[in-house]
């Protein structure tokens, strides 16, 4: 794929078309997404600490996901009283739509205890951009004038403030009025990114494990997916974070650095796909399809 030019024909290159004429002068063929995690050592992979982990039990397993207090403080400092507080213990999944969200909400107990938490707060979004450590995704978005990977999460900026987007498996905090939530009642994005929702719902982490046991959820048949019938809300059995647990239970996840020379590489891989399956390999890719990789060390045998 050929350079783009400005009108005054200085050739602008994009990181993966920049990476793919590196590799091409040497001679070295590029290597596949696969290939460059094979590749990988235990230096391009962080711990995930367990005080930003959520567990959430459901029947059918439990989806882990990491809280984000860098873009979400009050809100993720909500979510830690509240599980303390055993808040979420008459929680059930009430919601889920198709190709969009589901959601949780108390619905068992008429008058639960909020602890330490507050009963509302005002939207969270913008970090100050230059404040992260960001890997730019160089191709053009639809939503915001620059797309990066920061940690692990997609962001998008305006040049000036940047704020977490709504990708497959990030997590949010549902709300009414501009600045009513207080992650009570907590959604989950499971289809394709709604983008339009950036900036209007607070976002405060995303899925590390096991996404596909909200996914699969039945698709509720009232507005908005709502479930209507008194059988079909899917109880939460417990909602924990990892400081709490015993170690055994705890999942040893790893999560891959995003701000190495390794990861750069895999994200233009992911860009330009050189497998033999592809017939045309686009160039190109969205924030939300970076899928930054996750791994559970199992420890010694």
């Amino acid at each position: 794929m050929g350079p783009h030019r400005t009108a005054n024909l200085i050739p602008t290159w994009s990181l993966g078309s920049l990476l793919c004429l590196l590799v091409g002068l040497s001679g070295a063929e590029a290597r596949t997404s696969a290939e460059i995690l094979d590749a990988s050592s235990d230096s391009d992979w962080r711990q995930a600490a367990p005080a930003n982990l959520l567990y959430v039990e459901l029947p059918t397993g439990t989806v882990v996901f990491e809280l984000n207090p860098t873009f979400a403080p009050k809100h993720v400092t909500n979510i830690r009283h509240l599980v303390a507080a055993g808040y979420y213990g008459g929680s059930s999944v009430v919601r889920s739509q198709d190709n969009y969200v589901a959601q949780w909400a108390n619905t068992a107990d008429p008058e639960p205890s909020l602890g330490e938490a507050v009963e509302a707060l005002a939207l969270e979004f913008y970090v100050p951009a230059d404040a992260l450590a960001a890997t730019p995704v160089s191709d053009r978005d639809a939503y915001a004038a620059t797309v990066s990977i920061v940690d692990g999460f997609p962001v998008a900026s305006d040049g000036e403030n940047a704020w977490l987007t709504h990708c497959y498996g990030m997590l949010g905090v549902a709300r009414g009025a501009p600045d009513s939530g207080n992650g009570t009642s907590l959604y989950v994005v499971n289809g394709h990114a709604p983008r339009h929702l950036d900036r209007n719902g607070t976002l405060v982490g995303r899925a590390l494990v096991g996404m596909e046991h909200l996914s699969v959820l039945p698709r509720g048949t009232g507005p908005l997916g709502f479930y209507e019938e008194p059988q079909q809300p899917v109880p939460l059995r417990s909602v924990r974070l990892g400081s709490d647990l015993e170690a055994a239970e705890r999942l040893d996840i790893q999560v891959l650095r995003t701000d190495t020379p390794l990861f750069r590489e895999y994200l233009a891989a992911r860009r330009t796909r050189t497998e033999d399956w592809f017939a045309h390999a686009t160039g190109a890719i969205g924030v939300c399809n970076v899928p930054v990789p996750t791994r559970i060390n199992a420890g010694p045998e």
